[in-house]
């Protein structure tokens, strides 16, 4: 009998309309062009403008592209993973109402969240049901609606995030493709450097929270850089040593789009040529756990049956960590 293995069958999309450019932060704060260009590599992104409209409304979007694009039923999804750092509301799951909204009524939905790396982890939450041998169809969605909790009169963080959502289908797959090995990691030092203060159990929402605005996101940039720099890099370049893998070996890198400079140097790490580099951070910005999913929508068309992707993230609190997946199907 095969060894069954989680593979990616299925990918979808969402961004907003909106475009916030870097010329219109330009009148925004104090910054320039250029500044966030060379610093983050980041030129525009998206925001989710609509009054009423969070992170579930981007969730159903691309989950509904990717089961249009697929001709796939709702009713055979069996579980959906709704990785975010920015639930609809504290307690209520997001993914449970994603899953009624797009008709997924026989599946059952749950919230994740480990801020950047939420999807990374999720890749491995799916792997494991599907492996399993409980459940054929897992649908993995990471959306966030970043502009809800920016400060867009904070420079250090508003240049940097942006709204969006995308999805992946995952099934079993008897060919050996899929999901090979993982490396994930996490360490509560960063608790401090990336976070919101209030909202939480620690500090209950007050008049006095909203006045102080501590129910936005608090960077300390160049802590979080350090740390970013090194643990990608780091279980990057473990898991190819883990897995056998040289340079050559691998097809892609699925980088968190945080910021370039952190990206180009896990890559320089693994010893890979900039061509083999998946980048969209220049369009969409810090999506937190929407960029994974929106470089594989984005070039889909270019990844072919049997490569070899080595997904790498990191997140608040900390979390990090790095996925090696052998892709599953060419792109029709």
């Amino acid at each position: 009998m095969s060894t069954i293995t989680a593979a990616i069958t299925a990918v979808g999309a969402y961004v907003p309309d909106f475009v916030l450019s870097n010329e219109v932060l330009e009148q925004m704060v104090d910054t320039n062009d250029e500044w966030i260009t060379t610093r983050t590599g980041i030129k525009e992104r998206r925001l989710l403008k609509e009054s009423g409209k969070g992170t579930s409304f981007l969730a159903i979007k691309a989950a509904q592209n990717l089961l249009e694009k697929n001709n796939i039923d709702p009713l055979e999804i069996d579980l959906i993973i709704m990785a975010t750092a920015t639930p609809d509301m504290p307690v209520a799951s997001t993914g449970v109402y994603v899953a009624s909204q797009i008709g997924a009524v026989n599946a059952f939905a749950f919230d994740l969240s480990a801020a950047c790396s939420s999807f990374l982890y999720g890749m491995s939450t799916a792997a494991a049901y599907i492996q399993s041998g409980r459940y054929k169809k897992v649908l993995l969605i990471g959306a966030d609606k970043m502009s809800s909790i920016i400060d867009y009169t904070d420079r250090a963080t508003c240049i940097i995030f942006g709204d969006g959502a995308g999805a992946v289908l995952f099934e079993p797959n008897s060919e050996g493709l899929g999901l090979q090995d993982e490396f994930l990691r996490s360490d509560g030092i960063g608790r401090e450097y990336l976070k919101i203060d209030a909202g939480g159990s620690i500090l209950p929402a007050s008049k006095d929270t909203v006045e102080n605005g501590q129910h936005f996101v608090f960077q300390d940039g160049k802590t979080v850089f350090k740390y970013a720099v090194s643990g990608m890099a780091d279980v990057s370049e473990k898991i190819m040593q883990r897995n056998n893998l040289t340079h050559d070996d691998i097809n892609w890198l699925v980088a968190h789009q945080a910021n370039r400079r952190i990206i180009d140097a896990t890559a320089q790490r693994m010893g890979l040529d900039e061509s083999k580099v998946l980048i969209n951070i220049q369009r969409y910005g810090n999506t937190t756990s929407a960029t994974l999913p929106l470089l594989l929508s984005d070039f889909e068309n270019q990844l072919k049956k049997g490569d070899n992707l080595i997904f790498a993230a990191f997140g608040g609190g900390f979390t990090w960590g790095a996925i090696y997946l052998k892709w599953a199907y060419n792109k029709q």
